[in-house]
């Protein structure tokens, strides 16, 4: 070996050195729970080559740019988050008296109150939320905002794009934002057919070119419409062909989305508008009618939480929920790889009597996830965890409901990606009806259900249970 090929390898060594340390050195600065920042310490420690580049695509966890550009936007949002606190529909105590101080924290998490006069209606599958969607974009008169994690130019997509050209030509104004990641294969053509029709179209990334091509967490997974102010959905499903069955080679799928009417609904455009901010860097002029006459007798609540909150907004929502819960906690979602906060939560629950049941596909689009989902049913079933696997599909809903109190339908799940990633939004309401039909889906869901015992992972082979326990040491990354 050359004299000057020695040198460059131990110049190379040493760069890759100094860039692990750098690394350390934020780990040190911005951890939120230590057995991680261990982990990332000693893989840039001991594997530099293999840990750097992994720590430069997932171990950020701060969304910075986002932060700055909330603080900046607020600055005349906030106006509009005073209008809104201030309203004749703000509720100050809401839900039973004797529970309001559990539900007063939602409204903390959120930055927004408890309104009332809304009609919040469940829609069960994808035929009726697509329906729905489709009614109330050619209804709209002033104008359309979109917000989907996931946009496919497949037959619903064309539809949608269908509508909202047709709209724009009359005159309804169209934003049209979706996440880069998770619509890769959403065609430049359907783009720049929406664009040239007059559509405001952005893509939320991190706002700097270079350093997205090389950070893949932080992801918009949230799944909104608001249609002139008046009404909004938020759930599970995103635009695609897989929610009606009809995708080629895909299971169908079973998800959950919700429609609100009345003042909430400025509550999804509050959150809507901070992210079109961080994605364009402006603010659009929209109708604010607070003073519209309610649309119902509902109480409901729009929770917005993603890695840009001070709090673990949406791992704090989680616990309240399952803390807070006297009867019954039934949770019903895809992705299960709770971290150990919520796995005692869940435990402490069920040992106190409360009847905790987790939903969960038994088929799913990320094997790895369903198999460290396997990993939970020993602890599970010794504290008296339910955990039901749903046969009939793919089951991609994302609903919570505690005692006979509040349901909350929404995009976040129990894992971390939710939990300290992505950007989720809910919405939760204590109306008895919107309960009652949430108890009512959920019911018919069990039914559809498998309950899962410590057999199933203790029978399995041994190299199946290794494999899941180590799939889940990577909860983090999934």
């Amino acid at each position: 070996m050359t004299q000057d090929l020695s040198s460059l390898i131990a110049l190379g060594l040493f760069l890759l050195y100094a860039l692990a340390l750098s690394c350390v050195y934020r780990v040190l600065l911005t951890y939120r729970t230590a057995p991680g920042a261990i982990a990332w310490i000693m893989g840039l420690i001991g594997a530099p080559y293999v840990a750097v580049p992994l720590f430069l695509l997932f171990g950020r966890n701060r969304f910075t740019g986002y932060v700055r550009a909330r603080r900046t936007g607020d600055q005349s949002l906030q106006p509009l988050f005073d209008r809104f606190e201030s309203q004749p529909n703000t509720v100050l105590s809401p839900g039973d008296g004797e529970f309001s101080d559990d539900l007063k924290v939602f409204s903390r998490l959120a930055r927004q109150p408890f309104t009332a006069g809304n009609h919040c209606t469940v829609l069960k599958d994808g035929e009726a939320t697509f329906q729905a969607l489709f009614d109330a974009m050619e209804k709209a008169s002033h104008y359309i905002l979109l917000e989907f994690y996931i946009i496919r130019s497949d037959r619903v997509g064309q539809r949608i794009k269908s509508i909202l050209k047709r709209k724009l030509a009359d005159g309804v104004k169209v934003w049209f934002l979706y996440d880069d990641i998770g619509s890769f294969s959403l065609s430049s053509k359907y783009l720049k057919e929406l664009v040239a029709a007059g559509a405001q179209v952005a893509s939320f990334g991190d706002g700097n070119v270079r350093r997205r091509r090389f950070q893949i967490n932080f992801r918009n997974h949230r799944k909104l419409l608001i249609c002139d102010g008046t009404v909004g959905f938020v759930g599970g499903i995103n635009l695609g062909d897989e929610y009606l069955g009809t995708a080629m080679g895909q299971e169908p799928w079973r998800d959950t989305h919700c429609q609100i009417q009345g003042p909430a609904v400025l509550g999804l455009q509050l959150a809507w508008l901070e992210d079109w901010n961080w994605a364009s860097n402006e603010l659009p002029q929209l109708d604010w009618p607070l003073d519209a006459h309610p649309a119902g007798d509902q109480e409901a609540l729009i929770l917005p939480t993603g890695p840009a909150d001070p709090h673990e907004t949406c791992t704090l929502f989680f616990l309240n929920c399952i803390n807070n819960a006297r009867e019954r906690v039934w949770i019903a979602s895809p992705y299960f790889v709770p971290d150990l906060q919520i796995i005692n939560a869940l435990e402490l629950a069920a040992l106190r009597g409360v009847d905790v049941r987790i939903l969960i596909p038994e088929k799913s689009d990320n094997q790895l996830i369903r198999m460290a989902a396997y990993s939970y049913l020993v602890q599970a079933s010794r504290a008296g965890i339910g955990i039901y696997q749903y046969q009939q599909g793919f089951m991609h809903q994302k609903v919570v409901l505690v005692d006979d109190r509040y349901a909350a339908i929404g995009t976040a799940n129990l894992d971390n990606r939710s939990m300290r990633l992505n950007f989720e939004i809910t919405a939760l309401s204590t109306a008895a009806a919107f309960v009652q039909d949430v108890d009512t889906m959920l019911t018919n869901d069990l039914q559809e259900c498998r309950l899962m015992t410590a057999r199933d992972y203790r029978d399995r082979s041994l190299l199946f249970r290794i494999s899941c326990r180590a799939v889940r040491l990577l909860a983090p990354l999934l």
